[in-house]
């Protein structure tokens, strides 16, 4: 089936379900839930203690009786009932009290580019649980450069890189629809496994998941601003391999750069074979317009200078990298994009 603006504008709501976190869009209201998709399951009586910050924040701290499920693994979801139950309770309120007024609404859902059938279900599924009368299924790649302000609906070609939790997609989109895309295993939380195991293997130090993201962090302000590295070496705080023990040691941060970078050499594969596939006039266009990074993991340390150094081409980082997939869906319900045929998904 062929999605247009025309059905889009007919939804209520509009859902992206990462693999990192869920948010949510309200016609005419905005962005109404973003939360992390985790829930806490109590394993004696199967009930949900908590979803969202609080779920993430019990993260390798629960006692046995309690579970940390992530119910979208890959962008996909994998578990349809659990993901159903977290949305009803982020939602709350917020959305009963709107589909009171209209109990019959219809829905727009992200789903990854060539998603298989089973995927592109098991996203339908799981809002129709929740109360929508039709999902409308569109790709999180059109989704996202709509987000980001790209001319997707011109004849001129535009490159979007879509980083995420688990995957990583890239694109060259032209008058509305995909010319070539590409998916490839490697996001935000394959990076950091690349930065425990070199903690692990380095420093026989475990490090805690939590402590990752902040580490992130430190080594991208480690720079001046003429890229110069201001700090050498920082303190982390883990668990030793061999004793057990709690252990604080000092590490090289060109070290922890390293590791980063070598996982996202993949990215670098994918939009080589982009643009293998796209006319020589599209790529030509892609010399002068540059590529345009989005998605959660797309402020990872290093990573828009890597792409920069290696692909000789300019690149912007969104505004909003992290929303920009879910934006552009809301863009579209509110009736703030002109009219275009959005690319086929079938349903």
């Amino acid at each position: 089936m062929t999605i247009s603006l025309e059905a889009l504008r007919r939804c209520s709501i509009a859902v992206d379900l990462g693999a990192a976190r869920t948010r949510v869009y309200l016609r005419r209201t905005g962005l109404i839930v973003d939360e992390p998709t985790v829930a806490a399951v109590n394993t004696h009586t199967g009930g949900l203690i908590a979803v969202g910050t609080p779920a993430q924040r019990m993260t390798g701290r629960t006692p046995a009786h309690i579970r940390v499920v992530r119910p979208v693994s890959n962008g996909t979801v994998v578990d349809i009932e659990m993901a159903q139950r977290m949305l009803r309770l982020l939602l709350g309120d917020k959305l009963r009290r709107a589909w009171r007024r209209r109990p019959l609404v219809s829905a727009a859902v992200c789903v990854q580019h060539d998603a298989d059938p089973l995927a592109q279900r098991a996203a339908m599924e799981t809002l129709t649980g929740i109360g929508a009368k039709r999902v409308e299924l569109v790709d999180t790649l059109i989704a996202a450069a709509v987000g980001c302000g790209l001319p997707v609906e011109r004849p001129e070609a535009t490159m979007i890189v879509v980083c995420g939790a688990a995957t990583t997609q890239v694109a060259v989109l032209s008058l509305g629809s995909i010319v070539a895309a590409e998916r490839v295993p490697v996001g935000g939380e394959t990076v950091d496994h690349a930065v425990i195991q070199h903690l692990r293997n380095e420093h026989a130090l475990m490090l805690p998941s939590q402590a990752v993201r902040p580490l992130h962090l430190i080594v991208k302000d480690s720079r001046s601003p003429d890229g110069a590295p201001a700090v050498q070496s920082t303190e982390v705080h883990g668990r030793d391999v061999a004793t057990g023990l709690a252990r604080t040691v000092r590490i090289d941060v060109e070290g922890v750069r390293t590791a980063i970078r070598t996982p996202l050499t993949g990215v670098l594969d994918a939009i080589g074979t982009v643009l293998r596939r796209c006319p020589p006039d599209l790529v030509a266009d892609l010399a002068d317009r540059g590529i345009m990074l989005a998605g959660g993991s797309a402020v990872l340390p290093g990573f828009d200078t890597m792409l920069r150094e290696a692909t000789g081409m300019p690149l912007n980082i969104a505004d909003h990298p992290d929303v920009c997939a879910v934006e552009g869906l809301g863009a579209m319900l509110d009736g703030k994009v002109q009219p275009l045929l959005l690319g086929a998904m079938v349903s």
